[in-house]
């Protein structure tokens, strides 16, 4: 099962969003370098819609986006998550996952997703701020069509 070890608000995860980021754990990447690599073990609580419930009405009005910070081992999950969070009617909000694989799984429904980012972190690279990153970040239109707008973290 799904777990994360904290969430935060944040402003710079996905370009002009309030986003509340779930930092999912036991990531199967194992990236050199990687800023959280305490996020490699199982640990946690477990993420499931009664959480998401619980912190949507906490946030309620102070959110526009749930971002899943990983879940690469959980891909099924994650999606059913945002499902959920597709259909809940405490109030809209957009949904983003940050993988750190380099292509999504095969038919992965981005229908349910607004944003995704995909590629592994590489330090010779650089992170989304990096203009020479393999990282990208992209916005998902009409739930089909990935348009990359990783130069909205470039100076």
């Amino acid at each position: 099962m799904i777990k994360y070890v904290g969430y935060d608000i944040v402003f710079s995860e996905v370009p002009n969003e309030t986003t509340l980021a779930f930092n999912i754990s036991n990531c199967p990447n194992r990236c050199v370098g990687c800023h959280s690599p305490y996020l490699m073990d199982d640990i946690g609580e477990y993420l499931n819609q009664a959480v998401l419930q619980e912190l949507l009405l906490k946030y309620k009005n102070n959110i526009t986006c749930v971002c899943f910070m990983g879940g690469d081992a959980f891909v099924r999950e994650i999606e059913q998550l945002a499902i959920y969070l597709n259909n809940q009617n405490i109030f809209p909000v957009k949904i983003a996952w940050y993988s750190g694989k380099e292509t999504l799984p095969e038919d992965f429904p981005l229908k349910y997703f607004n944003y995704i980012k995909l590629g592994g972190y590489k330090k010779e690279l650089g992170g989304l701020k990096s203009k020479q990153t393999n990282q990208k970040l992209y916005r998902i239109n009409k739930g089909e069509e990935l348009v990359d707008i990783t130069y909205y973290f470039w100076d």
